[in-house]
């Protein structure tokens, strides 16, 4: 509570706030603008079979828009030394692979390779897990030097992170929602527990630039932010996580970024291991993300989402509470990841409430295209 009340009598505070409502205002601003530009450029998602929620065609750029606002707030709020720059400069790269994504529908291993490249960018800038708290609190050594492989780990990471957030998009609001909540966590930790300004201020940014372009991405969506910004969203957010929780020498730094971005990599994890059950390939689309089973379990759009958002709320949570310490946050934490624990089963490992009725095969398509392609 006092850290609480000295950031709030800080001048920090205010940096981040005014970062929060410029990425907002420019976010909302530049949607309609991003909307008619994705009809001209023909970047529209036009529903082709099961998978899709919607019903006709809806463009799907959005996430320039989303781009836009946090670009505008980082570049005057936030001092860019060489590892921001890097990370911007692979963000670029990934908002303009996602454009012509949502265009063209590119194959998989390209489109893979240069998200490579743009965390390999990001990387040598600077931004990489040197350092991991060891998970077996009895070993006397508590971190693992990670050396030369902090340069693989961490381009898996910002790779697997980027696509997590891909994999969840398939309805209206869900996976700008989620990304909001993911990276509020992070700008409260880094806020009151790592005391990273930076990160704070990036991921207020973030933020905004979601809670701008929501209110044209809510059901009915009046615009996808395709895959434009959902890989955008997930590098952003891998990356700075790199800067502001792995530095933590202890059993925190390990476990808090996966409980803050859990949702979106409970599910990556869940539809690989899916679909390599299967002889499918990792990237091949289904329709057994979690998203999908909520929907056949009687849900309906709105609900899904909402189900989906108490989830991400509660890992949220359980991060800022894990981060903070103490017996009794701890006591909070585990009741927390009980309940999460016990939404979490009956959506992945329980079957549908009923089963939805079959439906023409389409002509499926091409496996390089990968997830839902719906916002």
């Amino acid at each position: 509570m006092n850290d609480f009340r000295t950031v709030l009598a800080s001048q920090d505070i205010w940096y981040v706030l005014l970062a929060l409502l410029l990425a907002a205002v420019v976010s909302l601003a530049s949607t309609p603008l991003v909307k008619v530009l994705s009809v001209k450029f023909g970047a529209v998602d036009v529903p082709k079979d099961n998978r899709r929620m919607h019903n006709h065609p809806i463009p799907r750029m959005g996430g320039l828009a989303i781009f836009l606002g946090f670009l505008a707030a980082v570049l005057l709020f936030v001092p860019l030394d060489t590892a921001k720059r890097g990370m911007l400069l692979g963000a670029v790269i990934i908002v303009v692979l996602g454009v012509l994504d949502d265009k063209y529908a590119l194959p998989a291993k390209p489109k893979f390779l240069v998200q490579i490249i743009a965390a390999l960018i990001a990387v040598m800038s600077g931004n990489r897990i040197e350092v991991l708290s060891n998970p077996n609190i009895f070993s006397p050594n508590p971190v693992w030097k990670l050396g030369v492989l902090s340069i693989p780990i961490t381009v898996i990471w910002i790779v697997a992170i980027t696509n997590s957030v891909n994999f969840i998009d398939g309805l209206d609001g869900l996976a700008c929602g989620v990304s909001t909540i993911s990276a509020a966590t992070m700008l409260v930790i880094a806020l009151l527990v790592v005391k990273e300004l930076d990160v704070a201020v990036m991921m207020a940014a973030l933020v905004g630039a979601c809670i701008g372009f929501l209110p044209y991405n809510f059901n009915p969506a009046k615009i996808f932010m395709g895959d434009t910004g959902s890989t955008f969203l997930g590098f952003i957010m891998a990356t700075v996580s790199v800067n502001g929780m792995f530095k933590q020498y202890t059993i925190i730094s390990f476990v808090v970024p996966f409980l803050m971005l859990g949702l979106p990599i409970f599910d990556e994890c869940f539809a690989v291991i899916r679909r390599l059950s299967r002889g499918q390939s990792p990237m091949a689309p289904d329709r057994g993300h979690v998203h999908h089973r909520l929907i056949d379990m009687g849900f309906s759009q709105k609900q899904a989402v909402g189900v989906l958002y108490v989830i991400s709320a509660i890992l949220g949570l359980s991060a800022v509470v894990l981060a903070a310490g103490s017996a009794v946050k701890a006591m909070v934490f585990l009741l927390a990841m009980g309940a999460a624990a016990v939404i979490t089963w009956r959506v992945f490992l329980t079957g549908p409430a009923h089963a939805r009725q079959e439906e023409p095969e389409e002509p499926e398509e091409p496996a390089e295209k990968g997830e839902d392609e719906h916002g």
